[in-house]
């Protein structure tokens, strides 16, 4: 006798399962590199800054062979923003971004921004918005959304070049056990759905499976840096949402994007209060600054001394610990790496507070840790400054929280 059963469902499974495991992994990679590369831009944008400075408007400083100084600087400068934002884009991608999230509704996060998509897509291309009413409410960071939107629609453009149809609709749905099943990843309950569909030219299953790879893309060289995909990966997953792609050659592509729908109770929270950057950035209070990284760690004690404050560098956190012990009465303000070797920056923070509890702390750290973020999701109690920061937003950020009422 010959029995036979059908494994089809199974091996798919497997497949988007594998695929998962290969995504997280790619992910954490992407992270570690990002949050050494932030530490070397750091360093590179805070020191050339401080060149920029020191050469004054009318200054004829020059390089031997007669190039100008001071544009010289400018392009490192240059660089080195655009570098941060390939950065930012690697931190979305592993889900380890700093999130402001904020309760939305994603029609007015499409309203806002229509007349710049309808600006980047060019006349060749007809931009259908159907929006559905009394949509539901998300929780998620609204600029995040809308680089999700810009980035799905730029993508769509580029898969029209002889024009073609975008459309951009909303709705709200609940995905049951079915459709959880057919979609590891994704959760069932109440939830709003974005979808942008194009005309385009489609992708076959090959380009499907590989869709959401870090520097993965179909254009030719010099045209794409294959992270706009990841990117959108990430800030969906990291706002617990869902992602489905679905498109066939010649057929054009669809994206549904599923984010949880908030219940009545969320949406009664409080608005979050933003503080007014001071204009004064100077002061005289102790700072004790613990960083693992020479480079990041002389740029911030620099930069705080250079404005009146007294600085005391700590290179990791049991040096920290022992003047701690000897000056605790001292100290106003901790600023500390999340990440280090031997102990967290959240460790370390809690052990100083136990001695000095009004002490102020301010993280840095140039990606989100479970030590200070849940899910990339600051605590509203928490100071974070993420790197690469310049000088001048180290000075606000230090500024603002030493100034913060008890």
């Amino acid at each position: 006798m010959i029995t036979g059963r059908d494994i089809t469902e199974r091996r798919r499974l497997e497949a988007q399962f594998f695929q998962a495991q290969k995504m997280e992994a790619v992910g954490r990679l992407a992270g570690g590199v990002a949050h050494d590369f932030n530490n070397l831009l750091t360093a590179i944008q805070g020191y050339t800054l401080f060149l920029l400075n020191d050469l004054q408007v009318d200054d004829p400083a020059s390089w031997p062979s007669g190039a100008d100084l001071r544009a010289d600087l400018s392009e490192i400068a240059k660089a080195s923003e655009r570098a941060s934002a390939l950065t930012k884009q690697l931190l979305a991608f592993s889900r380890k971004q700093v999130m402001e999230p904020r309760i939305l509704d994603l029609n007015d996060i499409v309203t806002g921004i229509e007349p710049m998509l309808r600006r980047l897509i060019g006349e060749d291309i007809d931009l259908e918005i159907h929006l559905a009413p009394s949509l539901g409410r998300v929780k998620a960071d609204p600029g995040q959304i809308e680089q999700v939107i810009v980035n799905l629609v730029v993508n769509a453009r580029d898969a029209m070049p002889e024009g073609g149809r975008l459309a951009i609709e909303t709705e709200s749905v609940f995905l049951d056990q079915i459709f959880v099943r057919e979609h590891p990843g994704a959760s069932t309950g109440p939830h709003v759905k974005l979808a942008v569909r194009d005309t385009g030219t489609g992708m076959d299953e090959q380009v499907l499976d590989r869709l959401f790879e870090p520097f993965f893309t179909t254009k030719p060289a010099g045209q794409g840096t294959g992270l706009g995909l990841a990117t959108v990966y990430g800030i969906v997953k990291q706002s617990d949402g869902y992602i489905c792609p679905s498109s066939e050659l010649g057929q054009g592509s669809i994206f549904g994007i599923y984010l949880p729908r908030i219940d009545q109770d969320a949406m009664a929270e409080a608005p979050e209060q933003k503080g007014i950057a001071p204009e004064n950035r100077s002061g005289t209070e102790m700072i004790l600054i613990v960083e693992d990284e020479p480079m990041v760690r002389e740029l911030s004690g620099r930069v705080l001394e250079d404005l009146g404050y007294v600085v005391v560098l700590a290179c990791h956190p049991q040096e920290g610990l022992v003047y701690v012990e000897q000056h605790a009465d001292q100290i106003d303000l901790l600023i500390t790496d999340v990440i280090m070797p031997g102990m967290s920056g959240k460790d370390l923070a809690d052990q100083i507070l136990e001695r000095c509890p009004g002490l102020r702390v301010l993280y840095i750290s140039g990606y989100t840790d479970d030590a200070i973020a849940d899910h990339g999701v600051l605590s509203p109690d928490l100071d974070f400054l993420p790197k690469p920061f310049t000088p001048d937003k180290l000075a606000q950020k230090v500024r603002e929280v030493l100034d913060q009422p008890h």
